[in-house]
């Protein structure tokens, strides 16, 4: 009963929240007065004037795509340069070397396209320089970019016969100014009341209560040696010395300014780890209120742009039908994570010779990999979040998931992360199937598509295929890629079903624009960085070339008037519709992959 509660309650939180940022948002599109006006305003026209944006100006939709475009090539250069300069630029306390520059590409790419992987641990790699000039930075812009497109695709739907989608450069400003800057300052003093480190201190050591053995392993790290005798340097098991072993009598504490950076990352669906472990980390996320907090501010924007998109296109019932699709997945998807997560596996009861079910004693069901501090709602609720949205944080280990689980969240990264998923790209993804469900709809009952008032005609429809399957195509064909490659099996910490699901995680991650892994694969090796940043960068702009097409072919067509023919995209039953589609796109394209991986380990596991 505890339980259910909490996930009552992180689902309320969430809706209660998100409904009034999604009427802000709806003022700040159409640039009307809000109560930051007074504030903000005047920044607003000094960014302009410095930078000679017209506040009226009207782009079509190629070249709202080439501003896009442009803007985010000038970010991946930009973010490349900082990375390989980074030992000879300030705020650099450690004095961390360049980084390489496959991997610089790979993060750039990363970070451009609001999928924040890492391959690396950002506190060892980056310096606090680069972390704010360069990666905080495209936290808010990526997002940003993703909210302005979503805006030219509400002017599409609501412009009658016009070419103008808006300005790219205005969307922006007033996204980062009004939205991203004063929700982020907010969350970040609540992180940071909440115990989430804010300091710009050099990373400390501190002395271990008890010492640690370890001893080399075959990824290059060291692995703890259990049962070892320590006497001064010398690491004995069962009597014998144990070559090559070291005793670990410090502990490295990294610093930094934590909090302002995980409040972006959070809410802009980022995800990206200020610290190497990501949202698990103490220092990152101490406690269940800045968990709670972190929780809610990874879905919040997304959520809320479905009721940004009824106001905007001047029918809330439709951005409530969107939300309602969105929704019951989210709902369902979190449940099946739940329940599998609580009950275990058959392997963990030991064919009923250990008790695993949820006591006042103990926690009970599927505990690895979970921090304590957390348990099974928590972080399964996480993991459903993370995986809805192109975030990507984690407060627990994804691979110790049970097979079920981890179907559900590379199921929801593969569908193109339309379960809210991230920052305006979520919404128009889900535009996108919207549209295909009105065609579908249309011929079943013999009536011309239609979709708020717009005729849907072939070019809508090719550019809504390449909509809904550009995420499949880049992860299939990445996947196979990867596959292909012989030394991917070296890369690996496991055979057989779950190897084969660390690698399809980790692909599905990249394509689907989510930055989250198994943390079984070893991806920080050339080729793979190459691979990955390349699907990044395909999986991010293809939709959005998409999307604005679509947006410019609507705005130059004229209203059709409801009459008795007309399709309702705003009922239960298209609700229901919409949910299908998406699942049966998803099916199609994913099951056999899907099949080799986590379905094959569920068998295996009950068997």
């Amino acid at each position: 009963m505890d339980a259910a509660i909490q996930y009552i309650l992180y689902f309320a939180v969430l809706v209660v929240l998100a409904v009034p940022l999604g009427r802000f948002m709806a003022h700040i599109m159409d640039g009307e007065h809000t109560f930051l006006s007074p504030v903000i305003a005047p920044v607003e026209r000094g960014v302009y004037r410095l930078l000679r944006i017209d506040a009226a100006e009207q782009m079509g939709c190629r070249r709202y795509l080439a501003s896009v475009l442009v803007f985010s090539g000038i970010g991946l250069v930009a973010l490349v340069a900082l990375q390989v300069l980074q030992s000879f630029l300030p705020g650099n306390p450690q004095h961390l070397p360049g980084v390489s520059w496959d991997l610089s590409f790979n993060t750039a790419a990363s970070f451009i396209t609001n999928t924040n992987w890492q391959s690396y641990s950002g506190e060892t790699t980056l310096s606090y320089f680069v972390q704010f000039m360069g990666l905080t930075v495209q936290n808010f812009l990526s997002a940003g970019t993703g909210i302005a497109v979503m805006f030219a695709l509400i002017r599409g739907f609501r412009q009658v016969k016009e070419q103008g989608l808006g300005s790219f450069w205005v969307d922006l400003t007033r996204t980062v100014l009004y939205v991203l800057i004063p929700l982020n300052l907010v969350f970040g003093i609540c992180l940071a009341a909440g115990g989430v480190i804010s300091n710009f201190q050099p990373a400390q050591k501190a002395e271990l209560v008890e010492p640690v053995a370890v001893q080399p392993n075959a990824d290059g790290g060291w692995s703890v040696i259990d049962g070892a005798q320590i006497e001064g340097d010398t690491v004995k098991v069962d009597g014998k010395v144990v070559e090559g072993a070291r005793v670990v009598t410090e502990q490295f504490l990294p610093q930094g300014p934590a909090a302002s950076q995980v409040a972006i990352k959070q809410s802009g669906t980022n995800g990206g780890g200020f610290f190497g472990a990501s949202s698990a980390h103490p220092y990152e996320n101490p406690n269940a209120f800045t968990n709670i907090i972190e929780m809610t501010s990874l879905l919040l924007i997304p959520v809320a742009c479905c009721f940004t998109f009824g106001i905007g296109v001047k029918n809330a019932r439709q951005g409530k039908a969107i939300f309602a699709a969105m929704f019951i997945l989210l709902v369902v998807f979190t449940g099946i994570i739940a329940v599998n997560e609580h009950m275990g596996t058959p392997q963990l009861a030991d064919g009923g010779a250990v008790n695993i079910e949820m006591t006042d004693g103990q926690a009970g069901g599927n505990m690895e990999g979970k921090e304590s501090r957390f348990g099974i709602a928590s972080s399964s609720t996480w993991s459903a979040f993370t995986t809805a949205a192109s975030n990507g944080s984690v407060n627990s280990m994804h691979d110790s998931y049970t097979p079920l689980g981890g179907f559900v969240q590379m199921l929801q990264i593969a569908l193109g992360e339309v379960v809210f998923g991230g920052v305006g790209c979520g919404l128009y993804g889900m535009i996108g199937f919207a549209i295909l469900t009105v065609f579908i709809a249309g011929l079943m009952v013999g009536r011309t598509p239609e979709f708020l008032g717009k005729k849907i005609e072939p070019t809508e429809m090719r550019w809504a295929v390449v909509l809904c399957l550009a995420t499949p195509f880049a992860i299939l064909v990445s996947s196979t890629i990867a596959c292909m490659v012989p030394g991917l099996v070296d890369q690996l910490n496991n055979g057989g079903a779950h190897g084969f699901s660390e690698v399809l995680y980790t692909l599905t991650s990249a394509g689907g624009n989510n930055g989250s892994s198994f943390a079984g694969m070893n991806c920080n090796i050339p080729w793979i960085n190459v691979l990955l940043g390349i699907e990044m960068l395909f999986a991010r702009f293809l939709p959005i070339a998409g999307t604005l097409a679509i947006a410019g072919s609507l705005a130059e067509k004229g209203k059709v008037a409801e009459g008795a023919g007309t399709l309702s995209t705003t009922n239960a039953m298209f609700v229901f519709l919409l949910v299908f589609v998406v699942l049966l796109i998803g099916a199609l394209s994913f099951f056999p992959a899907l099949a080799l991986g986590p379905v094959a380990e569920f068998f295996q596991m009950v068997a």
